[in-house]
C-alpha cells in the first residue's frame, strides 16, 4: 500500500462534497448516532462503482502506453476540476432543530443514493486505480480490490469522524461559516499540488 494512494484517498474522501454535507448534517440535525450512521450508508454507496467499474480498470492495466497516458492526464483533470469545484462549492449545511427522527434505515439508504449518484467515485476508481498497480502484475484484480476497500475504510472513517466532530462543536460550526470556507481553501490547494505531482508521475 503506496503513502501516494492513501495520500490521494484521504484528500478525495476528505474533501467536503455530498457526502461530507449528508454527514455533517446528520450529526448536526440529529446527533452522533446519526452521523456514523449516515457515514456507513455513505460508504455502502461505493460498492456500485467499485463493482461497475474495476473489471473494466483490470483490462486497461494490460493496455498501451497510451492508454495509461490517457487515464493519468484524465486523474489530472479531474483533480483540477474538483479544485475548482470545491473553491465554488458555497453551499451551507441547514439544521433544522425541529426535524422529526429518522429511522436507521432511511438515513443509510439516503447516504447510499447519495454515493450513488455521486460520479467522482466513478472516475476516481477509473482514473486512479490502474497508477498504484503494476501493469505486468499477475494478481491485479485483487490488489485493486484491496486497494477499493482501503478506500471504503477511509471514507468510513473519515466522514464519521466529520459527522461526530460536528455533533460534539455543534453551536461553534453553525455559527462559523467561515470554517468551511477555510476547509474548501485547504482541500483545493490540496488538489492542485497533487493533480501536478500526478502530471510528472512516469508509469
Amino acid at each position: 500500500m503506496s503513502i501516494a494512494f492513501l495520500l490521494t484517498t484521504l484528500v478525495v474522501v476528505a474533501t467536503p462534497g455530498t457526502g461530507v454535507v449528508y454527514t455533517l448534517a446528520a450529526g448536526l440535525s440529529r446527533g452522533r448516532r446519526a452521523s456514523v450512521v449516515a457515514a456507513f450508508g455513505c460508504t455502502l454507496g461505493i460498492v456500485p462503482h467499485m463493482l461497475a467499474t474495476i473489471t473494466g480498470v483490470a483490462a486497461l492495466l494490460h493496455a498501451s502506453a497510451t492508454a495509461f497516458q490517457i487515464l493519468k492526464y484524465a486523474g489530472v483533470a479531474y483533480l483540477l476540476y474538483m479544485a475548482w469545484a470545491t473553491l465554488r462549492d458555497k453551499e451551507g449545511i441547514a439544521v433544522d432543530e425541529r426535524a422529526a427522527p429518522l429511522s436507521s434505515g432511511r438515513v443509510i439508504m439516503r447516504g447510499v443514493l447519495i454515493n450513488i449518484l455521486n460520479p467522482k467515485l466513478t472516475v476516481f476508481f477509473l482514473a486512479f486505480l490502474p497508477q498504484f498497480v503494476d501493469p505486468g502484475e499477475a494478481n491485479a484484480l485483487p490488489r485493486m480490490l484491496a486497494l477499493s476497500g482501503v478506500f471504503m475504510a477511509v471514507t468510513f472513517v473519515v466522514f464519521a469522524a466529520y459527522g461526530v466532530l460536528a455533533a460534539s462543536v455543534r453551536s461553534h460550526v453553525t455559527s462559523r461559516p467561515r470554517v468551511m470556507t477555510w476547509l474548501r481553501r485547504t482541500f483545493a490547494g490540496s488538489f492542485v499540488a497533487l493533480g501536478a505531482k500526478l502530471a510528472v508521475t512516469a508509469r
